[in-house]
């Protein structure tokens, strides 16, 4: 009875419509999401939650200043650790915000809903990089986790703190880093200064 309940779930996020159709509406539908959030922040976990959130989109930067998307395969930086650092920082970074709202039922639902969305997404992304890198990214796959860093093989102190300013430009680094730093200064108001 699981099973099919979760291959339905996974049929939903592998849907093209269904995709195609969130990826025009993610602003809006982020942006409602945030309004509705604000109400339920609570002063004691806005703390706790700033520091997660903020390790998440410390990671989230990483990646970006590392990962040249479909040109070369990536395996610095964050990426001799797990296969999908971005995934993992971008998810610190939306928990950690939810967990402002102190509130059990809204991580749940967070680590339910991000779960299904990292795996299939994943898996949709290994299939391109497969057929692009080919033997490199079989044994990149074989050395490295995708999501646990458990072996060190690739480990390279040279590569650990590399910056290439072209990718973090060309994965909207600064944009991010802008647009998330202004959430910050809003749970902040709505957490500790009170609305008229």
């Amino acid at each position: 009875m699981a099973a099919p309940i979760i291959d339905r779930i996974n049929d939903l996020f592998n849907n093209t419509k269904a995709r195609k159709t969130f990826l025009k509406l993610r602003f809006p539908l982020i942006l409602l999401l945030f309004v509705l959030l604000l109400p339920q922040l609570e002063k004691q976990w806005f703390l706790p939650g700033l520091i997660v959130s903020v390790l998440g989109e410390l990671l989230q930067l990483w990646c970006f200043a590392t990962i040249k998307t479909k040109k070369r395969l990536t395996t610095g930086g964050p990426y001799m650790f797990v296969r999908n650092p971005m995934y993992i920082g971008r998810f610190f970074l939306i928990f950690g915000i939810l967990m402002m709202t102190g509130n059990p039922w809204i991580l749940l639902t967070c680590i339910i809903i991000y779960y299904f969305y990292m795996i299939n997404r994943v898996r949709r992304e290994e299939k391109v990089l497969a057929e692009l890198f080919t033997e490199d990214y079989a044994a990149y796959c074989r050395d490295v986790h995708p999501y646990i860093p458990i072996s060190l093989k690739r480990f390279d102190a040279g590569s650990l703190f590399e910056f290439d300013s072209e990718s973090f430009a060309q994965n909207h680094g600064t944009r991010n880093m802008v647009l998330v730093g202004a959430c910050y200064v809003v749970l902040f108001i709505f957490t500790f200064v009170k609305p008229l």
